[in-house]
């Protein structure tokens, strides 16, 4: 699982170092080192090549005769890149991606299950802020819709 944030600087070109337990799980899922990149929640979501594709197989299993449905999956699918770890533990995130995340110098990697999340840092920062003004109204919600968290 990837959990915990790291702030990372991005090159030039776009390259990010990971950082060594998130490299070590990108690993364990996935030996070659390849992950998937793609939009979502205005930042690039990055998946080890296996769990990809349990979300590619997914879509399957879908209406797609529902225009929302069809309109998510062009969107998601079509935003992938498939990317891979080099000698030094970085990944090349694609332009489009850069620029759908707003994604500047100052980097924030998100683990968050079985992804990790790339996010501009102001952004993730300004994301945490709104959810911490409201998380006794989130927690609120979630307890209504039978979500337990046990402390």
């Amino acid at each position: 699982m990837f959990r915990g944030h790291s702030q990372r600087t991005q090159d030039p070109k776009g390259r990010l170092m990971l950082p060594p337990e998130f490299r070590d799980e990108v690993f364990a899922n996935s030996p070659d080192g390849k992950l998937v990149l793609t939009n979502f929640d205005d930042c690039v979501a990055a998946y080890p090549l296996p769990e990809w594709e349990i979300i590619e197989q997914s879509f399957s299993k879908l209406n797609m005769a529902d225009r929302k449905v069809r309109d998510f999956h062009r969107f998601f699918i079509s935003g992938a890149a498939e990317v891979t770890l080099d000698k030094q533990g970085r990944i090349l995130v694609p332009p489009h991606l850069r620029n759908y995340a707003g994604l500047q110098k100052d980097i924030v990697l998100a683990g968050v299950g079985r992804k990790f999340e790339i996010w501009d840092q102001e952004r993730f920062e300004a994301g945490r802020n709104a959810l911490q003004e409201n998380v006794d109204q989130v927690m609120d919600d979630l307890a209504e819709k039978g979500f337990e968290l046990r402390f």
